[in-house]
């Protein structure tokens, strides 16, 4: 992709800056981000940041309307925050959504939105295909999953060229660290400082962890693919490691003296989830970096204070 006009919704977040700093060597960048949750000090150097909240038209449409393409990747990401709060999800990710839609009706652009796997629920047919029916367990989960309907009626009724990835667990540098947080960075960042690390359940419960790199990847992969629009593809490794190995893994890596203990299960966490990711894999993907090499490279980048660009 060059000499593109893209506009990259919650580019100043973790995923979303990352597909930023990618595109911004030979594309012209927007990044549209209410600073909720990002960082301005993630924005690349040469992107323009519009401070802007999604579920106002107003503030986007135009934007929106000039792009080439947009990645969606701004979104209320929480499952716990969503429990909380479901009316706060649903303006965010399914108006948010819906916003950003009607502006491109007004354009001539392509919608890449980031849906996630939430949106399977506690689904015991593994690995998920992405014709399974949706199960989700969460707010969060359904406001994922209903965003994906309107990309498919927008697609069918007005032509509009839109693409939804389903991400499994995605880590790397740049993703926050608070308690709604993914386990990934929550972990290493204890282990840096030598405390416990607190597993919810017995341990063995499994996700499918992808490195953020991998993500942008598949990002611009389907961008560019004409025979992805209008449809939903995983983006995972396809493999599966339980919390309790990664658990160990990271105290390994790090070289930590901590102990690992338990709490009980929380409310909307599912069991298990590993992804077929034949369909991606039939444009082209393939997932670059294993666990063990996203993990040493994300605890890299914690240690040594946060590079910038990383």
């Amino acid at each position: 992709m060059r000499n593109k006009l893209v506009v990259v919704t919650g580019g100043a977040g973790f995923i979303g800056s990352h597909i930023a700093w990618e595109l911004v060597k030979d594309n012209e960048v927007v990044i549209i981000d209410n600073l909720y949750t990002g960082k301005e000090e993630n924005v690349p150097p040469g992107a323009k940041l519009v401070k802007a909240d999604i579920r106002d038209y107003s503030a986007i449409a135009e934007l929106i309307s000039h792009a080439d393409y947009v990645f969606h990747e701004a979104a209320q990401v929480s499952v716990v925050e969503s429990i909380r709060d479901p009316v706060f999800t649903e303006e965010v990710n399914v108006i948010g959504t819906i916003n950003i839609l009607k502006a491109l009706l007004d354009g001539h652009g392509k919608l890449i939105f980031a849906s996630s796997a939430a949106v399977y629920g506690d689904n015991p047919n593994l690995p998920l295909k992405e014709a399974e029916r949706p199960r989700p367990l969460s707010p969060y989960g359904l406001t994922k999953a209903t965003a994906e309907e309107y990309l498919r009626v927008f697609h069918e009724l007005y032509g509009l060229p839109a693409v939804a990835l389903r991400y499994f667990n995605v880590f790397g540098p740049r993703q926050g660290f608070n308690q709604y947080a993914g386990v990934i960075s929550i972990f290493i960042n204890r282990a840096l400082k030598n405390e416990p690390l607190v597993i919810f359940g017995d341990g063995k419960q499994t996700r499918d962890f992808i490195y953020v790199k991998d993500v942008v990847r598949a990002n611009l992969l389907v961008a560019g693919s004409r025979r992805a629009n209008g449809r939903v593809f995983n983006v995972a490794t396809g493999r599966g490691t339980s919390i309790l190995e990664l658990a160990t893994k990271i105290i390994e890596i790090t070289g930590a003296n901590t102990p690992i203990l338990f709490d009980k299960p929380r409310p909307g966490d599912i069991r298990h989830s590993l992804a077929d990711i034949g369909e991606i894999r039939k444009l082209g993907f393939e997932p670059e970096f294993s666990l063990e090499e996203g993990l040493k490279k994300t605890v890299e980048w914690y240690a040594t204070g946060h590079r910038r660009g990383e």
